[in-house]
């Protein structure tokens, strides 16, 4: 049966592919009008009075149905097992609704989930040494093991190597295109497209048949670290597009980690200049969890557990134990060692580990409280 879409979401996917109209003009005439079926509904005076808006803008939008093909496009999303997403849908991630570039519809191949709210993107250069494919697909393969969403960008060289780690430990990966779903780009990956499809989801903001340009990849790369906790470059050479990834991390206040290479590689000073300017260096997943900080809500996981900060994915069994059993109010050891079962010393060492870990504060000798 073929999927219902709000008339709200149309208008958005007609608006969103009209030319000219990139995501920040977009953002300015949503600001003005509420929603997109009020933009198209606009008059031509009313339309001029929205900065970034000109005359061809507004001509694009009075004539919309001359620019895009509705119709056409849902027909192939529906034959190729696609959906669109709009921004003021439940299922639309929620960590690009803060953006404020943030794209208006996504075309979505696969199924995003809530967990994928606890990821990590891995970014490098398309020219990896087998050092940095190596480093790629193992920090993707912990990261997957510890039930963290992997995001790349699905190019050649590091991206690839790091959706194949997920893949390998039967984790979740997101791959985010500089194109449309219809022109995969590079050809030899459209395999690993469907796998990746198969155990996450493959998305791009562009039109279907939208063939991918220069420009487009950049603009993608800000969707990588906005669907992120922190992105993590791997060999980046002084130019590279990695970096223009760790730049959008930073101004979406995502963390920014880096790989250290040899100092003679070409392809990891990008990495070096990202440490000298502050990036976190790394060299194992607890360097990434251990630095992140609270998420804004519990992220459900595989195993029924709430996480509130990737930290907790690195406890183990009797760590969690402990943990679950402090309030964020204050928790007195007495009441923490009825609660969890465990004799005192086990207790105290617990609360030492979570301590170092920065998932819980001492108030006192006898009271701890969770962060």
């Amino acid at each position: 049966m073929p999927h219902r879409y709000s008339c709200e979401t149309l208008a958005a996917l007609k608006l969103a592919l009209l030319p000219g109209i990139g995501p920040r003009t977009m953002a300015a005439l949503l600001e003005r009008f509420g929603t997109a079926g009020d933009v198209l509904a606009a008059t031509r005076e009313q339309l001029s009075e929205v900065p970034r808006v000109g005359p061809k803008v507004i001509s694009a939008v009075r004539n919309a149905d001359a620019h895009v093909d509705v119709d056409a496009i849902l027909a192939w999303c529906e034959s190729h097992a696609v959906r669109i997403v709009a921004a003021a849908e439940a299922d639309y991630p929620q960590a690009l609704q803060t953006l404020p570039d943030a794209p208006p519809i996504l075309f979505v191949r696969g199924n995003l989930e809530l967990r994928d709210r606890l990821a990590i993107g891995i970014v490098g250069t398309r020219h990896a040494t087998q050092y940095g494919l190596n480093e790629a697909a193992r920090f993707a393969r912990e990261l997957a093991r510890a039930g963290v969403t992997v995001v790349s960008g699905m190019a050649r060289g590091i991206d690839g190597a790091a959706h194949r780690g997920a893949l390998e430990a039967g984790g979740r990966t997101i791959a985010v295109l500089g194109g449309g779903l219809g022109q995969l780009y590079p050809p030899e990956h459209v395999g690993l497209a469907d796998e990746i499809a198969a155990a996450g989801a493959v998305l791009s903001e562009y039109a279907p048949e939208a063939v991918p340009k220069g420009p487009m990849f950049p603009q993608r790369n800000r969707l990588i670290s906005g669907l992120s906790l922190g992105v993590l470059v791997i060999e980046a050479a002084d130019r590279s597009g990695s970096l223009i990834t760790a730049r959008h991390a930073a101004e979406q206040g995502r963390e920014v980690f880096a790989l250290p290479g040899p100092v003679t590689s070409r392809v990891s000073r990008g990495c070096h200049a990202l440490i000298r300017d502050g990036a976190r260096l790394v060299t194992s997943v607890d360097d990434i969890l251990e630095e992140l900080g609270p998420v804004a809500e519990a992220i459900p996981t595989d195993d029924g557990h709430q996480v509130r900060q990737p930290g907790e994915l690195l406890l183990n069994d009797q760590e969690r134990t402990v943990l679950e059993a402090i309030d964020t109010q204050a928790t007195s050891i007495d009441a923490l060692t009825r609660q969890s079962g465990l004799p005192i010393h086990r207790v105290l060492s617990t609360i030492s580990v979570l301590e170092t870990r920065r998932l819980i504060r001492r108030l006192s000798g006898q009271y701890v409280a969770r962060l």
